[in-house]
């Protein structure tokens, strides 16, 4: 395979809790491209965008699907909901966006059942929840682990189905009695999923090899990260995390490539942090800089998926800097400038001064002490913007103090959630 080839394929992954506004940059990013992937996670992702108008949320579809030219695929890494994914399919068909032949699902993908969602609902009425979003992720990945899930592949054939499951209807039901919750009914669980498999047969198609195919053929391939690299199963903020790997390595994996196959990385964050659901947080606001932020409403801080408030914190260097290390990004886009508009100051944590590593264990985020540098605000408008040239100072002192810090260039700027509001520094 020729660089040239390989510089043509491109991951785009979050770099912190998620939410960082991947969906945006994806589809800038897909109106150039051939092809765009999603491999990691479920309907627990959300990505919002704004394009000609109109407002579209995306839960598993990747974003991308708006450029009429690029086919769209999602790979065996993700695990599938088919009720939602076949409200999100109708919803796009309904605003003219034509998917046929442009969208396709990998037979090696998992299905989430009901008794998965129920199952997840159960555990976080635990003692230690997680703040998952309930949409049965973790308990369908647990299956897939367990070596005992059904796959989509499996899922359109129905004599296959009845026999997959049967067999695990049965275990579950068989679980269920120790949280003292009713059994599902295999009858009615098997006539309305093998409806939705009748829906979605013909989006059913093995394509990795088609895709290993486009890649040497020197194709422009986007992979389209999910969630963000501090919910990484393996390295996140761990028990705090999401059920799969959200680095660019478990991109590669779920869609059925070699890590080579990704040519470059753009890391995507915000010009600030947050997270929804429980976990560490070491530069979350205290409640006077609560108050002196946006309203959650007004800094568009409430989740996609699941309409949740996000918690709010400054920007946190050293977990920035181990998301670029993990996923190896060779550039950032940093998004969300505008919601600093209004702030008289702006922190950044440059150091945790008692620890040279991160924490391992999750006791050990307790007591991390951050140590900030403190930035004058602009105290003005950026959401008419044109060029770099007009931001105000303070905004071009702390995005090089950012790009300093990290010691990895800034590609993409963007200040507001419309197309438009972007620039390409690089």
């Amino acid at each position: 395979m020729k660089d040239g080839q390989i510089m043509n394929t491109v991951a785009v992954v979050g770099l912190q809790w998620g939410d960082e506004g991947k969906g945006k940059i994806v589809d800038l990013l897909s109106q150039d491209q051939d092809c765009v992937v999603r491999a990691q996670g479920g309907n627990n992702a959300g990505h919002t965008v704004i394009a000609g108008g109109e407002e579209y949320h995306f839960h598993l579809v990747p974003s991308g699907i708006l450029s009429p030219h690029t086919k769209c695929y999602i790979g065996a890494g993700t695990v599938i909901d088919p009720k939602s994914l076949l409200v999100e399919i109708h919803h796009l068909q309904d605003k003219g966006i034509d998917l046929k032949n442009r969208f396709f699902v990998s037979p090696c993908a998992h299905v989430i059942f009901p008794y998965h969602q129920r199952l997840d609902l159960l555990k976080e009425k635990s003692d230690a929840p997680i703040g998952t979003t309930g949409r049965g992720i973790g308990p369908c990945y647990e299956d897939v682990v367990a070596r005992s899930g059904i796959r989509v592949g499996e899922w359109i054939e129905p004599e296959i189905f009845k026999k997959r499951l049967l067999k695990s209807v049965a275990k579950k039901n068989h679980l269920l009695q120790l949280y003292d919750q009713p059994p599902f009914d295999f009858e009615i669980l098997y006539e309305e999923y093998s409806d939705y498999a009748r829906q979605l047969k013909g989006f059913v198609f093995p394509f990795e090899s088609v895709l290993g195919r486009q890649i040497k053929e020197g194709k422009k391939i986007l992979f389209e990260g999910a969630q963000g690299a501090l919910l990484d199963v393996h390295f996140g903020t761990y028990p705090y995390v999401t059920s799969s790997s959200t680095t660019s390595g478990g991109l590669a994996i779920g869609a059925g490539v070699g890590p080579h196959a990704i040519g470059r990385t753009i890391g995507v964050m915000k010009a600030y942090t947050t997270r929804v659901g429980n976990g560490p947080f070491p530069t979350e606001f205290n409640p006077e800089e609560v108050k002196r932020f946006l309203p959650p409403q007004s800094a568009r801080e409430m989740g996609t998926t699941t309409g949740r408030q996000r918690r709010i914190g400054w920007l946190d260097i050293p977990l920035l800097k181990e998301a670029i290390r993990l996923n190896g990004a060779t550039s950032l886009a940093l998004t969300k400038i505008d919601i600093l508009d209004t702030l008289d100051f702006i922190k950044i944590c440059v150091d945790y001064e008692n620890r040279p590593y991160l924490p391992t264990f999750h006791e050990d985020w307790e007591d991390l002490k951050c140590s900030f540098e403190t930035f004058s605000g602009w105290k003005e408008s950026t959401k008419e913007i044109k060029k770099v040239e007009e931001f105000p100072k303070n905004v071009r002192i702390f995005v090089n103090r950012i790009e300093t810090l990290l010691d990895c260039p800034i590609e993409i700027l963007s200040y507001g959630p419309e197309r438009e509001k972007t620039l390409f520094l690089k």
